[in-house]
């Protein structure tokens, strides 16, 4: 359960894609659609339970991420863990859907980054900045403006 203190540390982004509900969920657990936007997953399955990693070489450094998918309630929320290997630390990712017509509201949430280490590589800045390229790389995606 998420205390309310953790919501005030999570990382929000609010956004709203030109595109409808399902496209948006598409994109978020198609893998070949994932590989686009996000990052090079080798296997991505929309179901509480499936364990993916990928890596993150980011100056100089690797970042090789551990995630759990913990709910999926289809075309609404998609949510899972995200840690590191070999840091402390565990965070839970949270991308929400809400149809306004054609467009969808995006929000997406990451709470409990501030239990990684308190290292420069892990600031609250790098996580936002990282968030805020994401969700502009998914609405690039869905507009047809990186399909390479």
């Amino acid at each position: 359960m998420t205390t309310k203190s953790e919501l005030a540390k999570a990382i929000v982004i609010d956004r709203t894609l030109n595109a409808p509900v399902a496209r948006v969920w598409e994109a978020l657990n198609d893998v070949d659609q994932i590989r686009h936007w996000y990052f090079d997953l080798k296997e991505f399955k929309p179901k509480a339970g499936f364990e993916f990693e990928f890596v993150v070489e980011h100056e100089g450094h690797n970042y090789h991420h551990l995630c759990r998918v913990t709910e999926v309630i289809p075309q609404r929320k998609l949510a899972y863990t995200w840690r590191y290997k070999g840091e402390r630390g565990d965070s839970l990712v949270t991308f929400e859907l809400f149809a306004e017509g054609e467009k969808t509201r995006l929000k997406l949430t990451h709470a409990g980054i501030e239990t990684f280490p308190k290292t420069p590589a892990y600031a609250r800045k790098n996580f936002e900045a990282g968030w805020t390229g994401i969700a502009t790389e998914l609405e690039n995606f869905l507009q047809g403006k990186n399909l390479s």
